[in-house]
């Protein structure tokens, strides 16, 4: 399996790449999930993008979004595989290659996220750590969870 991790800036992508992105997102969390919500959140502007690429096809997608933005610390959010790629269980190197991202572009600050709750074992495994109590988020249980800064190398 050869997958392919490519990160953008809302404004590199073409309008094709974008639209297949926001398609795929509503698919999973608005139509899947049975969710009446916003999915265009108004922080795509303000987000790095990871399409994993399986043969030239949109595979699995995350984002991180900047510091400020939704949390003091950037967040990672939006995490998905399109249906039919699932069964490669690509979930655990996504995150991983947006943790890894977030880390070396925003050092020492920690990665915050809301998680839906029944995930919390699996982002737990990456370092992260439930903060506060389950909260409900759109009618789906949720749960902040933070990964604490790696240590950050100093000159001197």
């Amino acid at each position: 399996m050869d997958l392919k991790f490519k990160w953008n800036r809302m404004e590199s992508f073409s309008a094709l790449e974008m639209y297949n992105i926001i398609q795929a997102r509503e698919a999973v969390f608005v139509v899947e999930q049975a969710c009446a919500y916003q999915e265009a959140d108004g922080a795509d502007s303000q987000s790095w993008h990871l399409s994993v690429l399986l043969d030239g096809e949109l595979a699995a997608y995350a984002r991180v979004v900047d510091p400020g933005v939704k949390y003091r610390e950037p967040s990672i959010g939006r995490v998905m595989a399109v249906a039919q790629y699932r069964k490669l269980q690509i979930g655990r190197a996504l995150v991983a290659e947006a943790i890894a991202f977030a880390e070396a572009k925003f050092p020492g600050t920690g990665i915050r996220i809301g998680a839906q709750a029944h995930l919390h074992k699996f982002y737990g495994s990456l370092g992260f750590q439930p903060v506060g109590e389950i909260y409900d988020e759109d009618g789906i249980p949720h749960i902040e969870m933070l990964k604490p800064p790696v240590a950050v190398a100093q000159n001197g």
